[in-house]
């Protein structure tokens, strides 16, 4: 007779049943696993969220369905799941396999080491966490637009210097007559900048941080599309307030974005 104890996790959900304790004794995974989300729901966190790689999908019913046969009020569907597929990392146009340390994988901090967190952070999370990534090492080396982190901090640093510049009091900025902006790309950036807090509310609520690298790249487009086509330093006092004012409240937005990253805002560049 099979001297294992089983869990019938087919009764909630899961494919198959599970063993909890082996026939030669011990606990199998599956026990502390469901064990350790119990105590996170005992010590008050009604949402929980685990980030694995794909290839623990199979973990995720059948930790559900043992919460699920405890019965002790956790809800269906809990905890969360992020799955993340493995991402490749190419330098020179070939993919880099062999770590110096690990010996058959690239870490971390062996990326950290070679393009900075700034741009490790913010290229892996502008990826939907289970989609396919490659990470370009030299696209994030380098200094131009089609490096995203660049791109997104640079209209920050941009919009500071205008603000160095411009002569006006953040207490004038903040009284601005906003009716003064009539061009069209500045309504763009306005309207743009306006969906940030709704913009954050989706981002959380449905699990997806790669949607605020996104809208952080598109603020820095409508900036420097703005930027481009109408002066900031203008004589005119009520012109240059609003547009000043403008420029500030963009780069609130790309401070606040990049800081919910981790990553920094600069300056000047």
């Amino acid at each position: 007779a099979d001297a294992a104890l089983w869990l019938k996790t087919t009764d909630f959900g899961d494919d198959k049943d599970r063993v909890m304790r082996k026939a030669a004794g011990g606990y199998t995974y599956f026990v502390p696993d469901v064990a350790y989300h119990v105590t996170k729901w005992e010590r008050g966190f009604p949402q929980v969220v685990n980030i694995q790689g794909t290839d623990h999908h199979g973990t995720i019913a059948r930790v559900r369905a043992g919460l699920q046969a405890l019965n002790i009020g956790i809800p269906t569907g809990y905890p969360d799941y992020l799955l993340h597929s493995m991402v490749r990392v190419m330098k020179g146009g070939e993919e880099v396999k062999i770590s110096k340390r690990a010996g058959s994988y690239v870490t971390l901090g062996e990326l950290i080491e070679w393009v900075g967190k700034d741009a490790v952070r913010f290229f892996l999370v502008s990826r939907k966490a289970d989609s396919e990534f490659t990470f370009d090492i030299d696209l994030a080396l380098s200094r131009g637009e089609e490096n995203p982190v660049y791109y997104v901090q640079y209209a920050h640093a941009r919009i500071c210097a205008v603000l160095r510049d411009g002569g006006v009091l953040s207490e004038a900025l903040a009284g601005a007559d906003l009716s003064a902006l009539s061009h069209e790309k500045a309504e763009v950036l306005a309207v743009k900048i306006a969906d940030f807090p709704a913009l954050l509310t989706t981002t959380a609520r449905e699990l997806a941080p790669h949607l605020l690298p996104y809208y952080l790249r598109e603020v820095a487009a409508a900036f420097h599309a703005y930027y481009n086509a109408e002066r900031f330093l203008v004589d005119d006092l009520r012109d240059r307030t609003a547009r000043l004012a403008l420029a500030a409240a963009t780069a609130q937005v790309l401070k606040n974005g990049l800081q919910l990253l981790g990553v920094s805002a600069p300056e000047r560049m």
